[in-house]
């Protein structure tokens, strides 16, 4: 990959990632409290788990290609405010600090797993794992007594909210 070629698909990752950031924003901030302990098994995280599931990972893969190594850091976020909180606190800044990087480091080669990959790739990752989480936790909500934001378009929450007004 060459550096010009990873800075065009850093600047066009990085545009999704935020606008699906405003999104998730959404998602979790819809998540309550009381209920947040809701799971459709005993497989699954709960809805307050992959509410801090999602936030830390999109700080994991932002961090591991700015830093050029990953390395897992757990934060104690005891409620879904408290998460929210460190999501917004937190990625932004990071968004601007990938923006800022030379295309040098994007095309540096990061080990993770059993994957060695240009960094800016992992954004993309980042990009499709922070989506798929949030659908699974947009399809908690409604059992945990919330409603759904919209996500790409009105939800069925929004054209009640809009047929009652």
């Amino acid at each position: 990959m060459t550096n010009e070629s990873a800075v065009a698909r850093r600047d066009f990752l990085l545009s999704e990632l935020r606008t699906e950031f405003a999104t998730t924003c959404k998602v979790i901030a819809a998540v309550p409290a009381k209920t947040s302990n809701y799971k459709p098994s005993e497989k699954c995280m709960s809805g307050h788990e992959l509410a801090r599931h999602i936030a830390l990972a999109e700080v994991f893969f932002l961090r591991g290609v700015i830093d050029g190594k990953f390395d897992w850091k757990e934060v104690d976020l005891a409620d879904p405010a408290a998460v929210l909180a460190y999501y917004k606190s937190e990625v932004p800044a990071l968004f601007d600090q990938v923006a800022a990087m030379p295309g040098e480091k994007l095309a540096a080669p990061i080990e993770f797993h059993s994957w060695t990959l240009p960094a800016v790739k992992y954004l993309s990752i980042d990009l499709k794992h922070g989506i798929h989480h949030r659908g699974q936790l947009s399809s908690y909500l409604r059992p945990m007594g919330a409603k759904v934001p919209s996500i790409y378009g009105p939800s069925a929450d929004d054209a009640a909210d809009a047929a009652a007004s």
